[in-house]
């Protein structure tokens, strides 16, 4: 990958997708996980995305991938979507769905220090581990136990596993600018069904009644679910990964600082998360770190 990639009018079509889609898709699992288990949701919604893409892609690129291809593409997805995506579900069904997409703003420091330590081995500049310090702190006001009156309503281990997730995710993609992969459109149709396949290995093995609450879901966690798969899944994730193969790797990340804003107030106005005075200054030092962390990138 590299920064002299043209910016094109599709660029920023699917950059504002993923900026708005995924901002959304918090309150959706909040909405879905209300009746239904984490892992068995996810790998409900990315099987049939994945069935859905893995058919378009048969037609539009009409190339089979070979051994390592399909490998690849199958740890990646394992990685992306059977931990990096599925830990998010679990933790908005515990926490406020604005809060975790604040924890998954952090993204861009796992991406820099783990292509610093395993990858590229590009040290960081100033600028970007000074903003690596500043938004790591704002999370630390976030959600610090001693101080904060705001998390005893809420479990901090579901903290822990969106960091476990955003490391999966952040070694995930790395991976995908490194290894050969499958034609773009069968790539992401693989990867979402090896990471269905993943999660629901996990459902059967830690949840229980998954198929019975799937089948019981209200009104409202079907639309959660059809606006996941279709919306979220089809146009967002393909999005992301369209993203992530032809535009500048600064100008993709910046979804990490827009995501949790939408999310803060979707989260808000609709799903009726309270936002304190110490939340919104906690969060824009977090986005503020974000933002110094892109800025920072060589």
């Amino acid at each position: 990958m590299n920064n002299d990639k043209p910016v094109t009018t599709q660029t920023f079509i699917y950059l504002l997708a993923v900026y708005i889609i995924w901002g959304s898709t918090y309150l959706g699992l909040k909405v879905a996980t209300e009746t239904t288990p984490a892992f068995f949701l996810s790998s409900a919604r990315f099987f049939l995305a994945g069935l859905l893409l893995l058919a378009i892609g048969r037609w539009r690129e009409k190339v089979l991938p070979n051994r390592q291809q399909l490998g690849n593409a199958v740890f990646v997805g394992i990685l992306l979507i059977g931990i990096g995506n599925t830990t998010v579900a679990l933790a908005v069904h515990y926490m406020p769905s604005g809060l975790v997409a604040l924890l998954v703003a952090a993204m861009p420091a796992w991406f820099m220090v783990l292509d610093w330590a395993f990858f590229s081995r590009k040290k960081p500049s100033a600028t970007t581990l000074l903003g690596i310090a500043v938004g790591f702190g704002g999370l630390f006001l976030l959600f610090n136990p001693f101080g904060n009156q705001h998390v005893e309503s809420f479990p901090l281990w579901p903290v822990l596993i969106v960091i476990l997730g955003n490391i999966c995710w952040a070694v995930g993609s790395l991976l995908v600018q490194r290894w050969p992969m499958p034609a773009q459109i069968t790539s992401t149709a693989i990867q979402m069904l090896a990471g269905a396949a993943f999660a629901l290995v996990v459902s059967l093995v830690l949840e229980t009644d998954q198929v019975g609450s799937f089948l019981r879901m209200t009104h409202r966690g079907w639309l959660a679910y059809g606006y996941l798969v279709f919306i979220g899944s089809l146009v967002g994730y393909t999005s992301y990964s369209w993203l992530a193969r032809n535009a500048p790797p600064r100008l993709t990340s910046t979804y990490a600082y827009i995501n949790p804003v939408v999310a803060l107030f979707l989260g808000w106005a609709i799903g009726h998360e309270s936002i304190t005075s110490m939340v919104a200054i906690a969060s824009a030092i977090v986005v503020g770190g974000v933002v110094l962390m892109t800025l920072g990138k060589k």
